[in-house]
This record gives structure tokens, sequence and C-alpha cells, in this order.
């Protein structure tokens, strides 16, 4: 994956005056479009369009020091007006395209990346696969931003507002694995971009047979393979620590790759005050 991802940066770099076909490139290396992008974010700390973005403005600010005109820069690097170069551009340096060519800067440059493997092995990482039928997801479900680090403020409102009794009718409704509660994720950005939207759901898992009340959300799941990651600790960083860990970890490491669907969070046990879990994260994967 590692050699896959520094390949893609030679071709993004390659290409920064026009558009790449990811998806097919991605196939090209023995993977997918869906993959490359989830874990270019993990990695890299931003969506790979976002690292587009930045490299594009760090040579156009090359280029406006060089004397190139404004619209042919602009044109070159996909914009189709001077005025929608000019935001993009601030928005990155912090000063417009004139300031720059009057002063010399201040510039913000982003590097090329090159990813890099290091295993150390110091992350015990208690995983299982699991080959589980179609399943449907239940519960109370919302739009919410993501949240990278520390508690979802929009999550933990949704969680709140419902009744306590209600969490009791959804473990009674539950009949299958993954089993108790479940936190969902779905609908996820595929750069997995702070801020951007998914759909949270508060429910349980059901098998597809099941009667479900007209009240409740639903999300079907169908028939796949998960990779299974127990962990235990203080809640939400032990959570968002096993996360990164498959980035960084365990993917690198392992022949599976992660394939679309929601990813799930089970809660086996936790203190009264939801300070300490333990807890699994399922994530839906396929052979790489």
């Amino acid at each position: 994956m590692i050699a896959a991802l520094n390949t893609v940066v030679d071709v993004v770099e390659e290409h920064l005056s026009d558009e790449i076909d990811l998806d097919r490139l991605a196939t090209s290396l023995g993977t997918t479009e869906y993959h490359v992008r989830r874990m270019f974010s993990s990695l890299a700390g931003m969506p790979l369009s976002e690292y587009v973005r930045r490299r594009r403005m760090a040579l156009a600010a090359g280029d406006l020091l060089a004397g190139d005109g404004v619209l042919d820069i602009a044109v070159r690097y996909g914009y189709g007006s001077t005025e929608a170069f000019g935001r993009a551009f601030r928005a990155i340096h912090g000063v417009g395209p004139a300031d720059v060519r009057r002063d010399g800067g201040p510039l913000r440059t982003q590097q090329r990346i090159r990813f890099r493997l290091t295993v150390e092995g110091n992350t015990i990482m208690d995983t299982r696969i699991a080959d589980r039928p179609a399943f449907t997801l239940v519960g109370h479900a919302a739009r919410v931003p993501l949240v990278h680090t520390g508690i979802n403020p929009a999550i933990q409102a949704h969680i709140a507002a419902l009744p306590a009794e209600e969490h009791e009718r959804l473990k009674a409704l539950g009949n299958t694995e993954p089993t108790g509660l479940l936190q969902v994720s779905d609908d996820v950005d595929p750069d997995y971009a702070e801020g951007s939207e998914l759909t949270y759901l508060h429910g349980v898992a059901v098998t597809p047979d099941t009667p479900v009340p007209g009240d409740l959300d639903e999300i079907p799941v169908p028939a796949g393979t998960w990779a299974v990651f127990r962990a235990a600790g203080e809640y939400p960083t032990v959570l968002q620590s096993v996360w990164a860990a498959t980035a960084t970890e365990w993917f690198p490491s392992n022949p599976w790759r992660l394939r679309p669907g929601p990813s799930i969070v089970s809660v086996l046990d936790r203190s009264e005050d939801f300070q300490s879990v333990t807890c699994e994260l399922w994530l839906p994967v396929e052979r790489a």
C-alpha cells in the first residue's frame, strides 16, 4: 500500500495541470480508489484532493514570481476565471496573487509528500476476520460533521436527546452481530475530510427478516467480510487511536483493504460515566 500511495503522489505531480483518473490508476496498482483515498487521508493528515490543491497553489506561486500572467496560471491549474483562482490562492497562502507578485510573499508551500513505512510492532492489535451474512442496522440516524479527534458534539447531542427507555428498546431489538448498542458511521466522504458530513446511526444490528418499528431508521448491509478490532481504554481516545493504527500499521502489513460500507463500533462494556470502554471496531474489508 505504501508503494501504491507513492505512485499516486508521483502521478499527481506529473498531472498537476490536469485531472487524473484515480479509479483507473488505483485499479492498475491492484487496489481501489476508495482505499487509496481513505489511506491517504489517514496517513497524510489531509484528503488527497486537498493535497492536490495545495501542490497546485505552490507551483502557481512560483509561476507568479516568474512573471506569468494570472489568467494563464489560472487556466493552467484548472480554474475558469482569475477570481476563482484568486480565492483558491488566498485560501492556501493567506494573501492574493497581486500581493505575492508585488512583495514576493509570504507563501505557505506544500512540500511533495513521500510515504515511508516503519513497522515497530509496538501496537498489539486484537483482531479477527469475520465473514457475515447480510444484516440490517436499525436505530436513530442524523447527519453530523466528521470530527477526527475528541468528542463529537453533534453525536453527543444526538445520543443525549434519546430517552433512557429508547436504549433499552433498541438493545431488546438487536439479534445478530455486531452485538449490543452500536455507533455507526455511514455515507462518509471518501477523502475522510474533517468537517465533512456523514450519517451517524445509534442503534443495533438485526437479521434481514426482523420486523422493524416504523419510527426507526434502517441501513441495509450486504453480506461481506469485516476486520474486527477489539480495544479497551479511555473513550473516545482509545477508539480513535485504534482507527489510526489500522491505517499506519495493520492495513500496510496485511493482505486486506477497505471496501465501501459503514464502520461500526460495538460497545461491549463501559464505566458508568462512559469515561472508559471495551469496544470493537468493525471495518468492511476485502482481499487486497
